[in-house]
């Protein structure tokens, strides 16, 4: 099994390719703003979960899943100042926040199972 294999991550990848859709419409002038900032947020998901899966002890694993949750809080929270500033609808945002609960809950789930390890 390798990091590929797991759902968070396959959920993650997924998100990426989302948030690069969604964000190309954004005006040219959010190019090194709000667009940049989404995007590398989203792509540390996915980066990070993989990272995590590499580690050896499971505190190093646990700190770099974290860190993957804290992202997923930070994509949730430039989708709605997205929003705010109507570069998206509220129909596109509703649709990827859904898709965020997932992973997030993919994700929490994939934490107590590290947590719960006995090695």
């Amino acid at each position: 099994m390798t990091f590929k294999d797991l759902d968070a991550w396959k959920y993650a990848r997924l998100l990426v390719k989302e948030i690069y859709e969604l964000s190309k419409h954004f005006p040219d002038d959010e190019k090194f703003g709000l667009t940049n900032q989404i995007r590398r947020a989203a792509v540390s998901i996915p980066s990070n979960i993989a990272e995590g899966y590499g580690r050896k002890h499971k505190k190093e694993v646990i700190q770099f899943l974290s860190i993957a949750n804290a992202s997923i809080n930070e994509v949730e929270t430039q989708l709605i100042l997205a929003e705010d500033l109507n570069y998206i609808n509220q129909i596109l945002t509703i649709r990827t926040n859904e898709n965020l609960i997932d992973l997030r809950k993919t994700l929490n789930g994939y934490i107590k199972y590290i947590e719960n390890r006995k090695t």
